[in-house]
């Protein structure tokens, strides 16, 4: 634990995404915060992302770059396998259509110490800003996430997939990612994280930047699977029956 601050794993799963691979990649390794890995997963891509995040692996180095491969299983079972083969204190999650920025890892390292006997902050979350390109698609979608961030409590119920960090002993002790959720794992993860007694911390200043989102129908598909992944937390996980925020 160089000057005291912990090994953090940055991890990253791309299906099918060859055009972000690079510039995930670059504001990774771009990050202030030291020690620090990156595990990257491909989840059976056919469009040549495999073979572009393979040209990124180097285990020397100050960062050393892992990547693995797997068939196409899904993002939550590719950050199971990513989890598997961290080595940090600490495991970031983020998606490999988001940049985030050089000071992402080091402002949420600044929130892992409980203000209170109350708390065991068991996992960061960040804030994600998504860019617009002048279209209606991509300003209807950055204007939602930022209304969203805009009233959000320090302790909160989620740990948002693009932007957070955990803490490895307790998502080990709660058996990681489930492989079999398709979608929302990162609320999935979140909540089962508070029913084990653990805090989440909204952490405002520790900021990723998602790519915009201009075609409408992957817009509008995006948005069928998120109503789908809200039903199915709310049958998993009943209201009355959570713990926490």
């Amino acid at each position: 634990m160089p000057n005291g601050k912990p090994l953090v794993s940055v991890t990253v799963c791309v299906r099918d995404g060859v055009d972000w691979v690079d510039g995930c990649l670059e504001s990774l390794t771009a990050q202030t915060h030291r020690p620090l890995e990156i595990i990257a997963i491909d989840d059976g891509s056919s469009d040549g992302s495999k073979e572009k995040l393979l040209a990124w692996h180097q285990e020397e180095g100050e960062i050393p770059i892992r990547i693995f491969t797997q068939d196409a299983k899904g993002l939550s079972a590719g950050r199971q396998l990513a989890l598997k083969q961290t080595q940090g204190e600490w495991v970031a999650i983020t998606d490999i259509d988001v940049r985030p920025e050089p000071d992402w890892i080091s402002n949420m390292i600044l929130e892992i110490q409980p203000i209170d006997s109350q708390e065991q902050v068991v996992a960061i979350t960040g804030r994600t800003v998504f860019e617009h390109a002048g279209d209606v698609v991509s300003r209807v979608r950055s204007v939602e996430i930022a209304t969203k961030y805009r009233s959000r409590p320090r302790r909160t119920s989620l740990a948002n997939g693009p932007c957070s960090m955990f803490k490895r002993e307790s998502l080990l002790e709660i058996g990681g990612f489930n492989p079999t959720w398709y979608h929302a794992e990162d609320m999935e993860v979140s909540l089962r994280l508070i029913a084990n007694g653990g805090t989440i911390v909204y952490a405002p200043d520790a900021v990723v930047h998602h790519v915009p989102e201009i075609e409408s129908g992957r817009f509008l598909a995006k948005r069928r699977r998120d109503a789908r992944a809200h039903m199915r937390i709310v049958r998993h996980f009943p209201r009355g029956k959570r713990q926490g925020p």
